[in-house]
């Protein structure tokens, strides 16, 4: 029988494009010999984290998709815990702890209140810490526009300063600073690749009620929480293989521009002669691709990009991005 004692939970969470699917990559091929149960969120109506992560030890991975976890499926992420709770207790599965990786618009603060304000979660798990990844190349401009950063890192017990290579030592050194003075209880850490060691983000007991209350006195009696509606999420999906010519043509196209207003853009593409799913991130406009999983005969090849954006006008995406198959489609 499993232990009973509160489960270990830490959050992960970081704006978009920060690097956290790649720090919660690490953790699954780390040589740690524990299983862990993954929650999944992402904002917008498809998902594809789930298809990005690597799964070596079996893990239980449960995706959300259909709204932001501190918003409209915060009771989904309740049911969900109890459900792997019940799923435990019975001997169906087994799993060490649990590892929330948020949707990068999401306020970690109501994402906390879960594990106090509901009794059921409160009584069979326990937050450990809300780890937050920052991107060194774009922090500066994403804190100044968006509440949301600014909110992500003002919780956060542990700060993962990411792409710390793409920018010169004295940027890093300005970000450190604004980094502390915005949360100088935090410590911050250079990550490459997604490495940090496990023992500074898991099982640090870094989550206190109090330093939340402090933060904000309103922490667990509120739990409202509204997104800029200019900032919304596009999906585009295609059973034809892309020209990636066309479509890193069309990326320049838009990144020029709309610049800033596209916040992120990521997907699995059927690509032109490509027996490999291709999978594809950016963020405004750096943009990159990685080779995936061989296709097998009994997958339906086909493409999903999933975009995120503040006032974008998706209709002039859609017909951009739709022309950039071998054979021009229309999308479904």
């Amino acid at each position: 029988m499993e232990r009973d004692v509160p489960i270990p939970v830490t959050v992960l969470t970081g704006f978009l494009g920060a690097g956290k699917t790649t720090v919660l990559n690490h953790v699954l091929r780390a040589a740690h010999g524990q299983r862990i149960a993954v929650i999944e969120n992402e904002f917008g109506a498809a998902g594809i984290d789930n298809e990005l992560l690597e799964q070596p030890q079996g893990e239980e991975i449960v995706e959300m998709n259909n709204g932001c976890l501190c918003c409209t499926v915060r009771g989904d992420l309740v049911r969900i815990l109890g459900r792997l709770h019940e799923r435990r207790a019975l001997g169906e599965i087994r799993f060490d702890r649990v590892l929330i990786e948020t949707t990068g618009l999401a306020d970690p603060a109501p994402v906390a209140q879960t594990f106090f304000i509901e009794d059921s979660i409160r009584e069979h798990y326990r937050l450990d810490a809300i780890v937050t990844v920052v991107d060194a190349r774009h922090a500066h401009l994403q804190l100044s526009l968006h509440g949301e950063a600014q909110e992500q890192v003002a919780f956060a017990d542990r700060l993962l300063i990411s792409k710390s290579d793409l920018v010169d030592e004295p940027t890093v050194a300005a970000l450190r600073g604004r980094l502390a003075s915005m949360n100088p209880r935090a410590t911050q850490h250079l990550v490459r690749h997604g490495y940090i060691d496990l023992d500074e983000i898991l099982d640090i007991h870094g989550f206190q009620l109090d330093e939340a209350l402090r933060l904000d006195p309103q922490f667990l009696a509120d739990a409202s929480h509204h997104h800029d509606d200019a900032v919304s999420s596009w999906v585009y999906r295609s059973t034809q293989p892309f020209d990636l010519g066309k479509l890193e043509g069309c990326l320049a196209l838009l990144t020029g521009t709309f610049g800033t207003q596209l916040m992120r853009y990521k997907g699995v593409l059927y690509v032109v002669n490509d027996d490999r799913r291709l999978y594809f991130q950016g963020v405004q406009a750096m943009y990159g691709g990685t080779p995936g999983r061989p296709w097998t005969p009994d997958d339906e090849r086909a493409s999903t990009l999933v975009f995120i954006g503040r006032d974008m006008p998706w209709g002039l995406v859609q017909d951009l991005v739709a022309a950039c198959h071998q054979d021009v489609e229309t999308v479904a």
